[in-house]
C-alpha cells in the first residue's frame, strides 16, 4: 500500500486553545486566515443538542483540510489549480488560481479559504515544505496538549495509525465518501 500522509486528532486532549491556528498563521505568514479552524461541539447552556443540564457534553473540533482520497475541490476547479500528490497531500497552486472560489463551494468541510489580498484561495498544506525536511506540520509540533499526530495513515506500524486504532478513530462526515486523511479520536465520556 502506498504512503498516505494524514493527521489523527484526539478530541479528548484538545482544549480549544487555538494554538494550531496561530501556528498555521505563523508558519505560512498569514494574518486574517488559517489552514485550520476550531469549532465547539455541544454547548454550555441549560438545554443543548448534546444533553440537558447538568448532563451535557462539549468538545472542540479542529478542522484542517481533510486531504481527501477523493477531493471534491479538484474537479470543481476550472483553472486546474488544485492537485493531489502521490502521498495524499492536496495542494493549491496559487499561480494558477483565478480566484473563482468554486473550490470553496465544493469543499464539504469548509477547509478552503479566500486569500482576499491576493484574490486566490488557500488551505492547509500539511506543511509540505516541513515534511520535505523530515519535520511534522507546525500545528502538530506546537500542540501543547499533544492532541495532533502526523504520519503515514496507511502504515499500521506508525504512531499515527496505532493511536487511531487504540482510540477508535473515526472519519468526519463519512457519508460524503471523500475518504479523508484526517481521523478523529472521540472524546471520552466524562460523566462515568
Amino acid at each position: 500500500m502506498s504512503k498516505r500522509y494524514g493527521l489523527v486528532i484526539d478530541l479528548d486532549r484538545c482544549t480549544g486553545c487555538l494554538t494550531c491556528i496561530v501556528a498555521c498563521q505563523t508558519e505560512h505568514n498569514l494574518e486574517q486566515i488559517s489552514g485550520i479552524r476550531v469549532e465547539t461541539v455541544g454547548g454550555t447552556g441549560r438545554d443543548t443538542p448534546s444533553g440537558t443540564y447538568p448532563n451535557f457534553s462539549m468538545h472542540y473540533l479542529p478542522i484542517p483540510c481533510m486531504h481527501c482520497a477523493e477531493p471534491p475541490c479538484i474537479p470543481a476547479c476550472p483553472a486546474e489549480a488544485i492537485s493531489k500528490r502521490l502521498d495524499g497531500i492536496v495542494l493549491v497552486d496559487e499561480a494558477k488560481c483565478d480566484g473563482c472560489l468554486m473550490c470553496m463551494d465544493a469543499c464539504p468541510y469548509g477547509a478552503i479559504v479566500n486569500k482576499s489580498n491576493t484574490n486566490t484561495v488557500w488551505k492547509c498544506t500539511l506543511c509540505d515544505h516541513r515534511i520535505e525536511q523530515g519535520e511534522v506540520p507546525f500545528c502538530v509540533d506546537c500542540c501543547e496538549m499533544e492532541a495532533m499526530f502526523f504520519g503515514d495513515i496507511n502504515d499500521p506500524s506508525t504512531q499515527v495509525s496505532q493511536w487511531a486504532e487504540k482510540r477508535n478513530a473515526y472519519l468526519y462526515k463519512p457519508e460524503l465518501d471523500t475518504n479523508p486523511g484526517v481521523r478523529y479520536c472521540p472524546p471520552r465520556d466524562k460523566q462515568k
